[in-house]
């Protein structure tokens, strides 16, 4: 029978003693704690050698390889000096080839999940094989070695920071003389008058990380504050640790530990195994020998959820004030509105254009039925529409591409764009060609979100039939048929209604429609006109959706009464003077979705936990961990509206209260236009079957 040793500085209540079967041998385990006492471990060290077989050292620092640096630590270098007849190891060969694995394996399994994280490090040169692997999939890399080392309230933000920071101080931290002295200095008065502003830092440090890498044992100072829907990449994850995790709402732990016996056992301990096995010292184990060992074993990296699935991902979504007044409602613009003349709100208006773009919302509590959950950042560029307008697309595009750059550093995995931002240019696609994340306007769920709403008012008015399959016996309009979402909303009327038909005033591009839809949709009854005004008399329900920005597109004095009007222009294509002519015509605003859990932002203009479909759908793709450029350009496939709108519901989504000019429509509302409708001779259904 061979015998390892796991001779460690951590508490001794924790000692153990195990016989097991590794590689075909028996072994036994016995590991001896010392409870920080040096002395006592070589001690121990002593008392052992001739029994042990090889030694595992745990709870004490490896010798650190940082860039080119090889740093010895003395403490360690003692200990092994205390045995030198015998294998001893810290288990660094084996913990680095697991730690990075742990990565890769995690970033396959999870699906990009490591993209553009920000990942702090507590202690950045013992996880410096982790921090390589991850610099692959983000450049946010936080190391709070400083702080811990010398009491300092900075991270470092680099690989290359690290480096240097090690080679500069490796000999200040490890060699005793000095490491006294710096010892002593954290013991001053002075110092003890900065802890807590060290300690606050670096609480805030955690708090905006989204990956830690740390022991357990490191984060014990922090709350469900600072950890509450954390990854920690770790290892030794017994139950008593998970339990502890749980308790501060850690969403996920990667544990790349390896296991014996049903238990996790020190990387130090695994090491020194294979080392008897093979008879060989750790520095004479080669890449063949870890690899044939762990295929041998299964060793593999554990993904553990703490308290059932629970995936955090990231979003920023870019939003513009749209108009003038929205800025006399921003701190400190309001002030100055209420003393300032239009000529000076005028030109304000014209240098908030210019601003950088900043954080206008954190946006978190929006979680999905399937465990799946996001947070994000609401991030405000400051042009209205006229100065978005006045401007060439340059202009918008970069300050989009500022946006996206602020959203990368922030640990955002897409950007969705909003409002005017997504309708500059050629809508989305240069951007995210530049972009360093990728890129979504939006537009499909707008669609989506147009037809959900106008099929939902339809239905509770009942002035039009809708047979079981859902496709309704009248006629449709969509204005601005042509453009990116109302081309995409008369693809998908054409299978839902009896006729459908397109205006807009763009002749060629309307018969290339129409023939695209003939022949997606055999049967379809399209028609085409220049603009609205020859048909919108007959029609059951209208989609507006053009740019017209302000502009009078429609004669709502001439709209059948009972009529549903979906507006989705955004500013809006029909006024609120003119919705309040026709108080039998229901005019609704759409894209309102409903988001799941308990969205936590700031006022965007609408109800709590509600959103612009163009939001909605970035978080969707966030939800699903679609890290990807979505919808761009001006033709929308409305495969994709189809996609995001069956997403949308695997996700919790819902169609929010429909609402109007004046808020939210009640059931009164219904009513009302039903009434008015039915007086001016509009006859349901439901009474012409009793006739």
């Amino acid at each position: 029978m061979k015998t390892v040793v796991s001779v460690s500085l951590g508490a001794s209540e924790d000692d153990y003693e195990l016989d097991t079967e590794f590689l075909g041998q028996p072994f036994r385990i016995l590991r001896i704690g010392t409870d920080g006492d040096i002395a006592r471990a070589e001690s121990v060290l002593e008392s052992v050698r001739d029994q042990a077989d090889a030694i595992g050292l745990s709870m004490v620092h490896d010798h650190y390889r940082v860039g080119n640096e090889l740093i010895e630590h003395p403490e360690t270098a003692r200990l092994q000096a205390c045995v030198p007849d015998k294998p001893v190891t810290t288990g660094a060969g084996l913990r680095g080839i697991l730690q990075e694995w742990a990565v890769r394996h995690s970033q396959s399994e999870l699906g990009h999940f490591f993209d553009n994280a920000r990942v702090l490090f507590m202690n950045g040169q013992a996880g410096y094989r982790i921090a390589k692997s991850l610099a692959e999939h983000t450049d946010n890399l936080f190391f709070a070695d400083p702080y811990l080392d010398f009491g300092v309230p900075r991270t470092l933000t680099s690989l290359r920071q690290l480096e240097i920071y090690t080679s500069l101080t490796a000999q200040v931290t490890f060699h005793p003389a000095a490491a006294k002295a710096v010892d002593a200095l954290l013991k001053t008065p002075l110092y003890r008058l900065g802890e807590r502003l060290v300690q606050g830092s670096l609480s805030s440090a955690v708090e905006n990380a989204h990956v830690i890498v740390a022991t357990v044992g490191e984060l014990a100072e922090f709350g469900d504050k600072e950890l509450d829907g954390k990854t920690v990449i770790t290892s030794r994850v017994t139950d008593a640790a998970l339990e502890w995790l749980r308790s501060r709402k850690v969403a996920m732990v990667v544990d790349y530990s390896p296991w014996l016996e049903g238990r996790p056992v020190g990387v130090n301990v695994m090491e020194a195994m294979i080392s008897a096995v093979l008879s060989r010292t750790p520095e004479q184990l080669a890449p063949d020998d870890y690899l044939d060992i762990i295929q041998s074993l299964g060793i593999e990296p554990r993904v553990i959820y703490p308290d059932g699935y629970r995936r955090v991902n990231r979003f920023a979504f870019v939003i513009h004030p749209l108009s003038q007044q929205y800025l006399t409602k921003t701190p400190p613009l309001d002030w100055i509105a209420e003393v300032s003349p239009p000529a000076v709100m005028n030109l304000v208006e014209k240098a908030v254009a210019y601003t950088p773009p900043f954080i206008y919302s954190k946006v978190s509590g929006i979680r999905s039925p399937t465990g799946d959950e996001v947070e994000g950042w609401l991030i405000t560029v400051g042009g209205t529409p006229r100065e978005i307008m006045a401007h060439g697309p340059e202009f918008t595009y970069s300050r989009l591409l500022a946006a996206a750059k602020l959203a990368k550093k922030l640990g955002a995995q897409i950007m969705g764009l909003g409002a005017f931002t997504k309708v500059v240019g050629d809508a989305g696609i240069t951007v995210a060609k530049r972009a360093p994340i990728p890129i979504t306007t939006g537009n499909s769920y707008s669609a989506s979100g147009a037809l959900w709403a106008a099929h939902d008012a339809l239905k509770r008015i009942g002035l039009v039939e809708i047979g079981e399959s859902g496709k309704m016996a009248g006629k449709a309009m969509v204005v601005g048929a042509t453009g990116a979402i109302g081309s995409v909303c008369a693809r998908l009327l054409a299978k839902a209604v009896d006729e459908i038909y397109l205006a807009a005033p763009e002749p060629a591009k309307l018969l290339s429609l129409k023939e695209s839809i003939e022949q997606e949709t055999p049967g379809a009854k399209v028609h085409v006109a220049g603009s609205a005004d020859r048909d919108v008399s007959d029609m059951d329900m209208i989609v507006t959706a053009t740019s017209g920005a302000g502009k009078r597109i429609l004669d709502i004095t001439r709209v059948k009464p009972g009529c549903v009007i979906t507006d989705v222009a955004r500013p809006l294509d029909i006024p609120a003077e003119d919705v309040a002519k026709r108080p039998d015509v229901l005019v609704i605003e759409s894209g309102e979705i409903q988001l799941p859990g308990h969205p936590i932002m700031k006022d965007i203009g609408l109800p709590k936990g509600i959103a612009y479909a163009c939001l909605a759908e970035t978080i969707v793709l966030a939800l699903e961990g679609r890290f990807e450029n979505f919808t761009l350009g001006r033709n929308i496939e409305w495969e994709k509206v189809r996609e995001i709108y069956k997403l949308g519901l695997r996700h919790g989504m819902e169609l929010a209260s429909i609402s109007g000019v004046n808020g939210v429509f009640g059931d009164g509302d219904f009513e009302r236009v039903r009434g008015f409708a039915i007086e001016k001779g509009r006859v349901p259904p439901s009474m012409i079957a009793k006739n």
